[in-house]
């Protein structure tokens, strides 16, 4: 409205030039150029030149004036009726002339109310004032006599009136067209360039948030740099990171602690009937306007009770999979318009780019660690077995080339000490091949089982008497609580372990001590536990001792590779069972065997 009230205003301050510019131009013509005035005529036409140069002067002032739309429509409908008015009292004045030059006056007129109003004032004014045109012919030839009335006279400038207003007020109307045109158009770039700059402004925003949040490989460093850059990109309240665990969703990052927030980083809760649980499956964003009037969502009742009223959620997407959610809430009703929703919606993309990219650097990163953690517990396996199998190897080698060398000087007492070293050291090295061959086959898949209905009591008493047999330093006792339930197993395998179990009691046990066995059944597990009274095992190194190659450092050189306690950890598992240990340094170890009891 403003814009056409401009365009109204400009139009009459050119005309009102016009005008002004046609008084010096009436003084010539009825001063100088007419002559042979009828009497009383000349003083007539300078009265309506006068009247002519005092409405110009009016007219302009009026023109330049501050006027409101109302007003200045009928300053310009006045223009125009004035403009007619003097026209045609020049053209009764200048009726004398035989030619009638000022015949051509009229034209002027309807030209105005062309540009003026379009078609409608080029068709109107000339039918309005034919009736004077018709009285200008009358009077002309009442009062001046030749030549007579000629109907010619009215009709030829009358049609020349609305040619003339059809053709100039036709390229009025094309020309508002074609500026009402231009204007939309116009109107449009400008609304494209502000929608253009607003997205710029997005994108830069979406942008400082994504390298705030990979500013760091560090997952916690990398979202306390996105959350302060995002509380200075746009307004929210909280603000949540939420990511997909399973069945489980958890708060990775979030703006507020336990005591501003619903949900602080950390918070893990069931991931079924929640709003990421929907955005994950539907792989879209969802906006909830008011959850207080429809709580939907499990969690949406703490966040009401907090005074959030509206949220939305954008999926974490990676491709066609989402990892998790964006959560953003406000305290007013319905306060996400669509630009923030697409802000939010293409912030989460970036944030699970960038999520992604840390969880595989911290995959790497413990790869990387657990490679070098092996490769240490290789290098020291080769180094132990090396060992392992030199000492033995030496001891056999030696007592073998003493008995060939000096066998008959030998007595029969030392003969058999040198056979017995020779034994026993060979069967160490038995041992430690086969738990190699063993640790092989579980590696491989190949360490076959073969199930059957075990005693696990009757095994319990057999193997603590074999190695309380076996050797005189430490007693070795069986407790087996009757009745004992069968369970299913391989008897061997289930043999092998307990027999790992009880020789690395006695191993770390001091000489003269015990150690304990004990077998027991309860709510269906049948459990067998070895308890010695050694040096103790740290709760850091618990979790070592069942790894391949694993040994807890004990202050004492102990014979072994490593391998017996994740020999046997594998056969438990692959009975659906568990094997777990119980320490403090300086306190000894109990070993816990449990095997679900036959049905």
């Amino acid at each position: 409205m403003t814009r056409e009230l401009e365009r109204l205003r400009k139009q009459e301050i050119w005309i009102a030039w016009i005008r002004l510019l046609a008084v010096p131009w009436a003084v010539l013509e009825v001063g100088v150029l007419a002559d042979d005035f009828p009497p009383d005529y000349e003083l007539s036409a300078w009265v309506a030149t006068g009247f002519l140069g005092a409405g110009a002067l009016a007219l302009f002032w009026l023109a330049r004036s501050p006027l409101d739309a109302r007003t200045r429509a009928w300053l310009g409908l006045t223009a125009l009726a004035f403009d007619t008015a003097i026209i045609y009292v020049y053209f009764f004045l200048f009726a004398f002339e035989p030619a009638l030059p000022a015949r051509a006056l009229i034209f002027l007129a309807v030209i105005e109310a062309a540009v003026r109003y379009g078609l409608r004032g080029g068709i109107a004014l000339p039918l309005a004032t034919a009736p004077l045109l018709v009285l200008v012919e009358l009077f002309r030839a009442d009062r001046f006599g030749m030549p007579p009335f000629e109907l010619r006279h009215v009709t030829l400038p009358l049609g020349i009136q609305l040619i003339m207003g059809l053709i100039v007020g036709g390229l009025v109307r094309r020309l508002s067209q074609e500026t009402q045109f231009a204007e939309g158009r116009a109107a449009e770039a400008e609304g494209l360039r502000d929608q253009i700059g607003r997205r710029a402004d997005v994108l830069e925003a979406v942008n400082r948030c994504a390298r705030a949040l990979a500013s760091s490989l560090d997952q916690r460093e990398a979202f306390d740099a996105f959350l302060r850059e995002a509380g200075s990109t746009f307004a929210f309240d909280p603000l949540a990171i939420v990511l997909a665990d399973g069945d489980r969703a958890e708060v990775v990052a979030s703006t507020g602690g336990a005591e501003d927030a619903p949900f602080p980083a950390g918070t893990m809760v069931p991931q079924e009937g929640t709003l990421v649980a929907d955005v994950i499956a539907e792989g879209r964003t969802i906006v909830r306007e008011d959850m207080a009037a429809d709580a939907r969502y499990a969690e949406e009742a703490a966040l009401v009770q907090a005074g959030f009223r509206s949220r939305v959620g954008a999926p974490l997407s990676l491709g066609d999979r989402t990892i998790g959610m964006l959560g953003i809430s406000r305290r007013e009703l319905a306060a996400f318009p669509r630009e923030d929703v697409d802000l939010i919606t293409l912030l989460a993309r970036q944030v699970a780019t960038t999520v992604e990219n840390i969880r595989a650097f911290e995959a790497e990163r413990i790869a990387a660690e657990e490679l070098r953690r092996l490769s240490a517990l290789r290098a020291d396996f080769v180094s132990l077995v090396s060992h392992e199998l030199r000492t033995p190897m030496a001891s056999v080698i030696g007592s073998a080339s003493t008995l060939r060398e000096r066998w008959r000087s030998l007595t029969a007492d030392q003969r058999e000490s040198f056979l017995a070293l020779i034994e026993e050291e060979t069967s160490r090295l038995a041992t430690l091949i086969g738990d190699v061959l063993d640790t092989s086959r579980l590696e491989a898949g190949t360490f076959t089982y073969a199930f059957s209905d075990v005693d696990v009591g009757e095994l319990v008493r057999d193997v603590a008497s074999v190695v309380d047999l076996g050797q005189e330093e430490v007693d070795v006792r069986a407790a087996v609580s009757e009745p004992l339930p069968r369970v299913r197993a391989d008897r061997e395998r289930i043999r092998q372990l307990l027999m790992n179990l009880v020789a690395n009691a006695v191993k770390y046990t001091i000489s003269g001590d015990e150690v304990e066995v004990r077998a027991a059944a309860e709510n269906g597990v049948v459990s067998v536990s070895v308890r010695d009274h050694g040096p103790g095992i740290s709760a850091d190194d618990q979790r070592v001792i069942f790894e391949k190659f694993g040994r807890a450092p004990t202050g004492h050189s102990k014979p072994g590779a490593g391998l017996g306690l994740y020999i046997a950890r594998s056969i438990a598992e692959a009975h659906g069972g568990s094997l777990d240990v119980e320490s403090e340094s300086g306190a000894g170890a109990t070993f816990t065997l449990r095997l679900p009891a036959s049905r």
